[in-house]
């Protein structure tokens, strides 16, 4: 279980999280939602140590890991995936896979792993992780290297930017994939509706607070009964949502 206990965050003067509490149960998967600014990515990157709080704590496990590094949340079965991935020079697709999972496994593996993602396997597993990959091609790497860890908190920093209307219909296919074979928690913070469709619990952030939490059912009806420029705090700036 994860535990947010009156967590705070202020920068250049601005609340970005303020009195934040939230329990996280185990097995669940979590969309945290809300308009731009809201304080979403700030409290998923809290959670993985990337950002520290002014003030209150994360519980993971009975353990408090407030203090802890990255590295030292990544050992206790935390991983996160970034809006903008990472890159790595000199390291191959192939080799960030064998990483990410924590075994030998071979090529047919690798190819397999990357054919989830919507990537051509045999274009892709041999390629270095670096600028000659586009930022949708990034992204889809990231994500077949955080799933394949099968994590016991994952943490998704809206998977679905950058990527192509045919890889987000994967994308939602690899997450219902992950709710039946990882148990685990996922966290994913996204605007998308299909993503909150496929949710357990949903967490609505406004303003650097909680406006709700609670199961699905409960909350959906908050965001859809809202227009659509609306739903999420935002303005209409013509983008449609899948």
């Amino acid at each position: 279980m994860l535990e947010i206990r009156d967590l705070c965050f202020t920068r250049d003067n601005k609340n970005i999280l303020e009195h934040i509490n939230a329990t996280f149960k185990t097995d669940k998967f979590i969309v945290i939602t809300g308009p731009n600014g809201s304080g979403k990515s700030t409290l998923a990157k809290m959670i993985m140590g990337i950002e520290k709080p002014d003030s209150g704590s994360i519980i993971w496990e009975g353990e408090d890991i407030t203090n802890l590094s990255i590295d030292e949340r990544a050992k206790m079965g935390i991983g996160f995936a970034f809006q903008q991935p990472v890159k790595f020079k000199g390291i191959t697709v192939y080799d960030l896979l064998k990483l990410s999972s924590k075994k030998d496994i071979n090529k047919r593996e690798a190819c397999q792993i990357l054919s989830k993602v919507g990537l051509c396997a045999n274009e892709y597993v041999d390629r270095e992780v670096n600028g000659s990959l586009s930022g949708g091609e990034l992204k889809r790497i990231e994500i077949a290297s955080v799933s394949v860890r099968k994590a016991k908190l994952t943490i998704f920093d809206e998977p679905e930017a950058g990527i192509d209307l045919w890889s987000f219909q994967n994308l939602i296919q690899i997450f219902e994939e992950m709710r039946k074979e990882i148990k685990g928690t996922t966290i994913i913070i996204s605007h998308q509706e299909r993503i909150l469709e496929i949710a357990d619990e949903i967490l609505l952030m406004k303003a650097g607070k909680i406006e709700k939490q609670g199961n699905k059912e409960e909350i959906l009806p908050l965001v859809f009964s809202r227009p659509l420029c609306c739903k999420l705090g935002g303005e209409n700036n013509g983008e449609n949502r899948l």
